[in-house]
């Protein structure tokens, strides 16, 4: 692991780090904020999954994760969304490829080789952290993220709920076999034959094994991607099986990072009670 760049934030660290990824077969980025509290002992972990287009760096400098981070004692990572280099499979629309990673381990032609996002974000990155940052307790850790981010953060929690102890997400693709954003991806990276896609839409998730506590989202009623966002569909999901959420349709806010930044200490709070409880 190689340190790209550190500040002080809040009283703790905001680093940037790069490392050579088996997963990904690549040269990945990554970032952590340390919040303060982390001299005094193993801190609990949030990752932040970000969109489609974004790198690290997106949440990092726009949705004031920090602030919150270090009033609550828990430290933010913030993965890569893809696999990236000239070596990369790419394509020229923006929602497929590099920057558009989807959270899934690619099974096709030509990204089976790079795009193992689920395997990077749930396996390799917590055992890099493991060994190049004791300060940070793996072992309590959350996930949240942002339209994209919020359909890998929702699916990763429900599959993995022996590794994640919260889940919460801002505007998440919720119901990616009956959307644009989830069909094109899913058929690129593991085929035409959607039984192959079953623990990938959050929806159909719910509706199977639900989540053993409260999910939390938030989606502004203004966003102009909502047809692609489906969050009706998570919505009924949670009402026939009687699932634990709390899914607000803010009004007036939109898609960007000025939502996300309107609401996410609410978010960082609600993680810090359930992986401090």
């Amino acid at each position: 692991m190689e340190t790209v760049s550190t500040n002080a934030c809040f009283g703790g660290t905001q680093g940037v780090y790069s490392h050579s990824s088996d997963a990904c077969k690549c040269e990945m980025t990554f970032a952590v904020y340390t919040p303060p509290q982390a001299k005094d002992g193993p801190v609990p972990v949030l990752y932040w999954l970000s969109g489609l287009t974004c790198t690290h760096a997106n949440a990092m400098e726009k949705a004031g994760l920090q602030r919150a981070a270090a009033e609550h004692g828990i430290a933010i990572v913030y993965p890569d969304t893809s696999p990236r280099g000239d070596d990369v499979a790419n394509d020229d629309a923006y929602d497929l490829g590099q920057g558009a990673g989807f959270y899934v381990d690619a099974t096709q032609a030509p990204w089976a080789p790079h795009f193992n996002m689920r395997s990077y974000v749930r396996d390799e990155l917590p055992a890099l952290l493991r060994e190049e940052f004791p300060m940070l307790d793996t072992a309590r850790a959350g996930v949240s993220g942002h339209s994209m981010g919020g359909h890998g953060a929702l699916t990763l929690a429900l599959n993995h709920p022996e590794i994640y102890k919260s889940v919460s997400a801002f505007s998440p693709i919720c119901n990616p076999h009956g959307s644009d954003w989830g069909r094109k991806q899913l058929t690129a990276y593991l085929g035409a034959d959607e039984s192959a896609w079953t623990d990938l839409d959050a929806s159909k998730l719910v509706a199977a094994k639900g989540w053993k506590g409260e999910i939390l989202v938030d989606q502004g009623d203004a966003d102009n991607f909502l047809e692609l966002l489906k969050t009706d569909a998570l919505i009924a999901a949670c009402e026939a099986r009687g699932q634990n959420a709390t899914i607000t349709m803010r009004t007036g806010y939109d898609h960007s990072y000025y939502f996300v930044a309107s609401f996410v200490p609410d978010h960082v709070a609600f993680h810090a009670a359930q992986l401090k409880g």
